[in-house]
């Protein structure tokens, strides 16, 4: 079955939400990261129905047909995770296996800590589960990285929007790339880069290599953030402070079955983010996908669909009734 190209919208949480699917089996409800789109998820949503199981990638709050929907809290991991509940419901699934990248796979794991029930098995790809630790991420990233970190900039309302639509061509054209070093030489790198700078954004070229995508493929990131603009996707970010508070008395453990795939040379979330996640998420398995950078899905797609269909084929099973279920 081949990926339906033009959405259906689902009501849920108050808004439209657009979705696409693949396939006829139990769901996968596939998580997109930022500045991305539903349209990132092609390869895995094929792969996916091939195997027997049904993908389906929103555009999520802020993105895309989907589109930016309320103000800058409604975009607090809470409420997005109220977003996905109340598409999971409308969709009429008892159970999902949440599968995400970059800002979606902290979604991912939000979805799975705070809601277990709902929840089959959580993947991945490249953001780890991060604990609750003593300050928010915007502010452990400004101490770590400086003011120039590109977190801390994107909290100053217009500056992330200046500077990424200022020609979205562009942008799209720098930021969708391999990279040019390895992990191992960007931590050689000048210190300017090590901090993350919001420049990266639009691509650096000390460290943005070949691109991962067609020039048909930037068309369609370029024509969705054309008709959105970035106010919505940078408003996740600006929910940092806001999300560290709503996690305060949040059990912080992830217990259903769980994978985390890093990209060996990814420079936003290197695979090192992942060290001591076990004692949050106890059933937990990694895989490193080597020779690749953070646009996983592009970059490696064969790789990772093999490592994702795996770890289903072993860790899921689908009992006579069509449940999702864990597999001991």
């Amino acid at each position: 079955m081949t990926t339906q190209q033009e959405p259906r919208f689902v009501h849920s949480n108050g808004i439209d939400i657009a979705i696409h699917e693949a396939g006829d089996g139990l769901p996968v409800l596939l998580l997109h990261g930022f500045p991305e789109l539903w349209f990132s998820w092609r390869p895995q949503m094929a792969a996916l129905a091939a195997a027997g199981w049904r993908a389906v990638a929103p555009d999520l709050r802020g993105y895309g047909d989907t589109g930016p929907h309320g103000y800058v809290r409604a975009y607090s991991m809470r409420n997005l995770t109220c977003d996905m509940i109340g598409l999971i419901d409308a969709l009429g699934f008892e159970r999902v296996v949440l599968l995400g990248h970059d800002f979606g796979g902290a979604l991912a794991w939000s979805i799975a800590r705070d809601h277990a029930d709902r929840v089959a098995g959580v993947i991945s790809l490249n953001t780890p589960y991060t604990r609750r630790g003593p300050h928010d991420l915007t502010a452990t990233m400004r101490q770590l990285r400086g003011d120039n970190n590109y977190m801390v900039q994107f909290q100053i309302p217009g500056v992330g929007e200046a500077l990424l639509e200022r020609d979205i061509s562009a942008t799209f054209h720098g930021l969708m790339r391999r990279p040019a070093l390895t992990l191992k030489q960007f931590n050689c790198a000048d210190a300017r880069l090590r901090a993350l700078p919001i420049t990266l954004f639009v691509g650096e070229p000390a460290v943005m290599g070949e691109p991962v995508m067609t020039e048909a493929e930037l068309r369609v990131y370029i024509d969705a953030f054309t008709r959105t603009g970035f106010a919505g996707p940078l408003n996740w970010y600006r929910n940092l402070r806001r999300n560290w508070l709503d996690t305060l008395n949040t059990p912080d453990r992830v217990t259903v079955p769980a994978l985390m795939v890093s990209a060996a040379d990814d420079f936003f979330l290197p695979p090192a983010t992942t060290q001591g996640m076990e004692r949050h998420v106890p059933d937990l398995e990694r895989r490193i996908v080597e020779d690749c950078g953070h646009w996983i899905q592009y970059e490696r797609p064969n790789e990772v669909n093999a490592v994702i269909l795996e770890w289903l084929d072993r860790r899921m099973k689908r009992d006579s009734k069509e449940h999702l279920a864990v597999r001991a």
